[in-house]
């Protein structure tokens, strides 16, 4: 017959083995959360005295490469190049969520945009066609404004940081045209820059020499508003 101390002393030692092999259990779980997780350094946006409204952000998705449009509430300022700044940074802001489609380690991405008024165009004259110089003189036909450049300085740990590969960074940019085109109507060109200077690519693949087209990317139905979507288009 085992003594009275013996089965005290073996059950003591299972109840501490198991307490030891949960809290062992405990921290590896907190040490792969830490490691799969990107602790969230994006920084706050200053309060902004206006009601949230509506806006369209052009979300990438690497499992199929696909743009889809989504709407949030947000409030923006009412200045054009604080408003683009703002709603840029809070497109970027939702690829540092957890369970992002599009994965981008948080932190500062977008330090400044400059709206630039592009040239003045031709107006268009009877039957659909531009009006030359001779229809100015003869018609009284105006030039008619033109649309806008917008300049969007990186920060240069956004660009450093950021997931290499050339789908990847492009659908970063993608994204941002996107999201410029449902927002702005008047944005007609992009270009970036990386910590206000010229950089070649984003990190080592999408070009950022060039001048992009701003279009809708979309290649997907939009989840919610696709009216105020087209609406949006309509007025460019």
């Amino acid at each position: 017959m085992i003594p009275r101390y013996q089965r005290i002393l073996f059950w003591s030692l299972s109840g501490a083995i198991l307490l030891m092999a949960l809290v062992l259990l405990h921290g590896c779980e907190q040490a792969r959360e830490k490691l799969t997780r990107h602790r969230d350094e994006t920084p706050l946006a200053a309060p902004v005295a206006t009601p949230s409204e509506t806006v369209h952000l052009a979300l990438a998705n690497d499992g199929d490469g696909s743009i889809t449009m989504v709407e949030r509430e947000v409030a923006l300022p009412e200045e054009p190049t604080a408003r683009a700044r703002a709603l840029l940074t809070r497109l970027i802001a939702e690829y540092s969520y957890k369970n992002s489609a599009h994965p981008i380690e948080s932190g500062p991405a977008v330090d400044d945009v400059f709206l630039l008024d592009l040239p003045l165009k031709p107006a268009v004259a009877a039957g659909g066609q531009a009006a030359t110089e001779e229809d100015d003189r003869t018609a009284g036909v105006r030039l008619a404004p033109g649309g806008q450049l917008a300049v969007v300085d990186l920060h240069g740990t956004f660009a450093d940081h950021h997931p290499s590969g050339i789908e990847a960074e492009t659908l970063t940019i993608d994204s941002i045209l996107g999201t410029l085109y449902a927002n702005f109507p008047r944005i007609e060109q992009v270009r970036f820059l990386v910590d206000g200077q010229p950089r070649e690519t984003l990190n080592g693949h999408a070009d950022l020499t060039r001048t992009y087209v701003v279009a809708d990317t979309a290649t997907k139905p939009a989840m919610q508003g696709a009216g105020a979507l087209q609406g949006a288009g309509e007025g460019r």
